[in-house]
């Protein structure tokens, strides 16, 4: 048996806005089986200036994003670069980033990930693999979810795999495939409201919990078309712009009691995921400390929910962007057409190799 052993790091930015996520993590192959450990781990907060420009650039031109691409990628350099030098990082076979998701249309055939650009790699004096997602939306996919295959190799002993962030997400084995999609909004919505009320974020689920559910609300949520939809299918913040806001803001509700309508529109749509009891379901993301929605996905759902160690369920995203850098490198799969609708398995990313070492 011959074991290979690569030093990354992995770096993811959700539509949550909640920040960066970075990893320093030792991932290990033996034949098939993979193994890993994370020996760092951070999440560096977002700017309310940067917030507020990500959270706008589904509204941007195409010059306008570039130009924010371009200031995007160095500051993202930036953020690598403090992270290497706080942790005292000596050994690492490359990076491995997301980028951060700035359109994503892909039945138009558009793609487009800030933060994936040569400068990335100049001033980190790194390797750099990335842009996960454009080769798959060429070959007709849905250039997500890419998580999937993580979920395969390294956290095989769960029947699902849960994300609750941004968007809740799931992935699991079905006739020798692997099956995934975007279920529903969560934190995107959650957090927009609770901003008006000056908080980053619902603490526990608190404020939620003290709402009423809005019936008309909440049946109108529950019957927008693209829940009756076969996967593969994805979400982006487009979608939420031009079919979630405007369902909400004609109630004129309380903030507390959209949250409350919301929370219950999610747990029902990922219980109508996870059917099946004695089935178990690993479940990552910042949605898991909103106990509230917590509890409400338990109760309509029949599954046995697991909630790993905080390192998985923070860093889970930036882990498995990490692998996918290794798959790339090894030229192995990484993005399966069972999961994104391509027309063929492939190995995404593009390569970037410091000026100074071509």
């Amino acid at each position: 048996m011959t074991k290979f052993t690569y030093k990354v790091i992995g770096v993811m930015s959700g539509t949550s806005l909640d920040g960066i996520d970075l990893i320093y993590a030792t991932y290990d192959v033996i034949d098939t089986h993979w193994d890993f450990k994370i020996h760092d781990a951070e999440t560096v907060k977002y700017s309310a200036q940067w917030k507020l420009q990500l959270g706008a650039l589904v509204n941007q031109s195409m010059d306008q994003l570039q130009d924010i691409d371009s200031l995007y990628s160095k500051y993202l350099a930036t953020v690598i670069s403090t992270f290497i030098k706080q942790h005292h990082i000596k050994d690492i076979d490359f990076i491995a980033s997301h980028g951060h998701t700035a359109l994503h249309q892909p039945k138009q055939g558009v793609t487009y990930q800030i933060g994936n650009l040569q400068v990335l790699a100049d001033v980190l004096n790194e390797k750099v693999i990335c842009d996960f997602r454009v080769q798959d939306v060429e070959f007709g996919g849905q250039g997500a979810p890419l998580v999937p295959i993580g979920d395969r190799l390294l956290f095989k002993d769960f029947d699902y795999c849960l994300n609750l962030g941004g968007f809740a997400n799931v992935s699991f084995e079905s006739k020798n495939k692997r099956i995934a999609f975007d279920i529903c909004p969560v934190n995107i919505v959650l957090n927009y409201y609770v901003s008006k009320l000056n908080l980053e974020y619902d603490d526990k689920g608190k404020i939620a919990s003290t709402g009423q559910v809005n019936e008309a609300l909440l049946f109108q949520l529950n019957t927008l078309r693209f829940y009756n939809e076969q996967a593969p299918k994805s979400l982006g913040l487009e979608w939420v712009e031009l079919n979630i806001f405007p369902l909400i803001e004609p109630y004129k509700l309380e903030t507390k009691d959209i949250l409350r309508t919301f929370i219950e529109h999610v747990a029902i749509q990922v219980s109508r995921v996870l059917t099946e009891s004695n089935t178990k379901v690993l479940v990552t993301g910042g949605g898991v400390y909103n106990d509230f929605l917590m509890d409400r996905i338990s109760h309509f759902s029949k599954s046995k929910i697991v909630i790993p160690e905080n390192e998985i369920i923070e860093f889970k995203e930036a882990l498995i962007f990490g692998l996918l850098g290794v798959l790339k490198e090894r030229n192995e799969v990484n993005c399966l057409k069972s999961v994104t609708g391509a027309n063929q398995n492939h190995s995404s990313g593009k390569r970037l190799i410091p000026k100074n070492l071509n």
